[in-house]
């Protein structure tokens, strides 16, 4: 990991305080994650989409998860992605974007304060009862916008309802594709509650516990390629009684929230979870290619091999400088929706692209379920699909860039 070509190039570089914490996370993935990466990538219990702290806790034992946690709240990296106003980091979306991308160089997740962004807008006692508990790693949380006929277009196709009913508000739906729903402790979830307005001021957040009754969830999940085992789940709302303590935000305003939480968390921090993975795929590329030896040289010498890794390097190098730019956009406070969108789209198909570069630079070798190639790929490749495909992500561009 410290071979690789200085990510900031000549004549740029980080702010001094965001490089002390990348340079954090580099030490921590080479000497506590890398250790761990055979035991976790031979393990059954991991899944796609499970916070970091629950994946850890599936595979490892206590000492092993008691002792990532401690570092991570000893240096402060646990709030990483807290607000300053609620005990974080103060560290903006560019440094967030840049420590994530070294911790996303190991399959071994780092445990850190995994908070939902628009979770943010609890107030009253939703702080004390989901916000806080969030925080401090004791709840975990899941956000159910998709159905099985509103993927793509949720605020033209969304079927589930929360109807007024007195005082409070009666729910009622199927959710699906829901991550980690089954293992979350909270559920946010989008329903329309005025069918003429729809996304334009008709979809409401409400905030749940996962037991309140009604809610129930097809414990079976739904088996892919992601993982070991399902992480993503069918979630059924039947007459779910709520009361105006379950609303997060303001009624109406609920799907600018999901659109709040995609642009962020499932959109721009796609560039992070990327880089990481598309870093380590160049770097054992190279060294690969430099020993394994065929036909009475390295590989390395071959002009095909070579130009795979130029590619990878190519991909690596743009998709870095336009997730940060995006990154700092955001930081200065700009609309960063359609570049949000810029990013999330390349960093799937360039990802997956440079991936599959790299098991085929390792031949045989690349299918080795002991390395993370093929499941970095599988990551990778869903990240076309998953948060909006990457046709979505054209569609989002082309609206700013055909705007007015």
């Amino acid at each position: 990991m410290d071979a690789h070509i200085n990510p900031e190039g000549a004549g740029y570089s980080l702010p001094p305080s965001i490089v002390e914490f990348r340079d954090l996370a580099r030490r921590i993935v080479r000497e506590e994650l890398m250790p761990l990466e055979r035991e976790y990538m031979a393990s059954s219990n991991h899944a796609y989409g499970l916070p970091p702290i629950t994946c850890l806790r599936a595979v490892f034992d206590k000492k092993t998860v008691d002792r990532l946690v401690g570092i991570s709240k000893d240096s402060g990296l646990w709030y990483l992605m807290v607000p300053e106003e609620h005990g974080g980091s103060a560290l903006g979306m560019l440094a967030q974007a840049v420590i994530l991308e070294a911790f996303n160089y190991s399959p071994v997740p780092f445990p850190f304060a995994n908070v939902a962004n628009i979770l943010y807008e609890a107030r009253g006692s939703q702080v004390d009862r989901f916000l806080k508990p969030v925080i401090e790693g004791d709840k975990t949380t899941c956000f159910a916008q998709t159905e099985p006929n509103a993927g793509s277009d949720p605020g033209g196709m969304m079927q589930t309802r929360a109807v007024r009913d007195g005082d409070g508000w009666v729910l009622n739906g199927t959710k699906m594709w829901i991550s980690n729903a089954h293992e979350s402790d909270i559920i946010m979830v989008q329903a329309v509650t005025d069918a003429e307005k729809r996304q334009r001021g008709g979809i409401t957040m409400f905030v749940l516990d996962r037991h309140h009754p009604g809610v129930k969830i097809e414990e079976a999940g739904i088996q892919t390629w992601l993982g070991p085992r399902p992480a993503q789940y069918v979630v059924h709302f039947d007459d779910v009684r709520l009361g105006s303590e379950n609303i997060l935000g303001e009624v109406g305003k609920g799907f600018s929230l999901g659109q709040r939480w995609l642009t962020i968390h499932d959109r721009l921090l796609r560039g992070p979870y990327a880089l990481g993975k598309m870093q380590r795929a160049l770097d054992m590329s190279v060294e690969w290619a430099k020993q394994r030896v065929t036909f009475g040289k390295p590989i390395a010498e071959r002009q095909a091999i070579q130009w795979k890794l130029v590619d990878m390097y190519v991909d690596i190098q743009a998709l870095r400088s336009m997730t940060y730019e995006m990154a700092a956009r955001a930081d200065a406070g700009e609309d960063v929706r359609a570049e949000a969108a810029l990013v999330k789209m390349c960093a799937g198909d360039w990802g997956a692209r440079c991936l599959d570069k790299a098991i085929q630079v390792h031949g045989a070798m690349g299918e080795a379920l002991e390395l993370p190639l093929t499941y970095f790929y599988r990551l990778l490749r869903h990240a076309q699909i998953g948060g909006g495909t990457s046709e979505i992500q054209r569609v989002l561009i082309a609206r700013k860039l055909l705007k007015g």
